[in-house]
């Protein structure tokens, strides 16, 4: 193989051009957005036009569903702003939320989940019940697993009502939902641009309502500290409205002819519903750190988890919570695909999966 294939976009996936373009542009217009003079109105005019466009993108800007943008530097600064800026008493957070959720919140109580995907309503709606109000951090769509999370707030079940009845605050971290998938009806989002094509160092907290945050001065209303990233936040509304899924190289069934193409030869979807573009698979006899080794000498970007944690032996604390062996964990890598992806990559890979041995 001459050129590698990357297959590791749930980390980070390539610059889309449109991005790119929208990026040039913004650096053309060089100045502060929070000067006072003309060249800074312009960058504001500029910033506020990029925010607007990205809650068209989303979905975001009806009247029954309308969300302030707060921009940040990613989503791990938005979940930070979020669990420790929030106007609660106390935080829950899912077992498989991401790390820097847990670095956010470290004296969180802790939601388990089973191996579908789900957790005990009885249990959340009993820790949302006892005395204060809450923040709860539960996540769409699983980055290590591909897992899409279940038995999400609604108003019609239980946990809805729960939520509701205790004025309690839902977080969704949609780093690998948005932009691909619709977003769910939750209190606050986070968004991370690199993930759909955008750019690195830019996301977003989207809040219903400023008021559900403590303002901390600075910029962004008085949200968030340090000067706006003007280039970024347009090159983030351009790769939103370049479109989703629909504008893959890959089709939806493109990406099912790979997930059954390889199927025999060690493809574990564990148990559960999931998203079309990350797959965990599970090696025969293979460890992990001989899978991922042998694929990068074949020319195959891919990964074993998160990528703040796929450097370390130590397994998955994800995969633990779903309840994944300490065997099968071993054996376990991580395929994500993007936009940018092509079915002739796909099936390269699957080729060269099905020579490991």
């Amino acid at each position: 193989m001459t050129e590698r294939i990357y297959l590791d976009h749930a980390a980070t996936s390539p610059l889309r051009p449109e991005a790119r373009a929208a990026m040039e542009e913004g650096f053309r217009i060089w100045a502060n957005p929070s000067s006072p003079h003309a060249e800074g109105r312009k960058a504001k005019a500029a910033l506020e036009d990029g925010r607007e466009r990205i809650k068209r993108a989303l979905g975001l800007g009806q009247k029954d569903k309308n969300y302030e943008v707060i921009f940040t530097s990613g989503a791990s600064e938005a979940l930070w702003i979020a669990l420790n800026r929030a106007k609660v008493d106390r935080r829950i957070v899912s077992a498989v939320e991401h790390d820097a959720v847990f670095r956010a919140a470290p004296d969180a109580e802790v939601l388990s989940v089973n191996e579908f995907g789900g957790f005990e309503e009885d249990k959340l709606v009993k820790l949302l019940e006892q005395p204060g109000r809450v923040i709860a951090a539960l996540q769409s769509v699983n980055s290590e697993t591909g897992k899409t999370i279940m038995n999400m707030p609604d108003r019609d079940n239980p946990i809805g009502e729960a939520f509701g009845e205790t004025q309690s605050l839902w977080l969704s971290d949609c780093s690998q939902s948005a932009g691909k998938l619709a977003l769910p009806d939750a209190d606050m989002i986070v968004i991370s641009a690199h993930k759909f094509g955008g750019p690195i160092g830019i996301g977003a907290l989207l809040v219903r309502d400023y008021a559900m945050l403590e303002p901390m001065g600075g910029h962004e209303r008085g949200y968030r500290h340090g000067t706006e990233n003007l280039p970024g936040a347009l090159g983030m509304a351009a790769a939103l409205e370049a479109g989703g899924l629909e504008t893959w190289n890959t089709s939806e069934q493109d990406r099912e002819n790979f997930y059954l193409g390889i199927a025999e030869s060690g493809f574990n979807r564990f148990s559960g519903s999931y998203n079309p573009y990350i797959v965990a698979l599970t090696h025969p006899t293979m460890s992990a750190q001989a899978l991922l080794i042998r694929l990068d000498a074949m020319g195959f970007a891919v990964s074993a988890g998160s990528a703040c944690s796929s450097g370390t032996l130590k397994k998955s604390r994800v995969l633990d919570a779903f309840g994944v062996s300490d065997e099968v964990a071993a054996r376990t890598i991580r395929v994500s695909i993007g936009w940018s992806t092509t079915p002739d990559e796909l099936e390269q890979f699957a080729t060269a999966w099905a020579s490991l041995s």
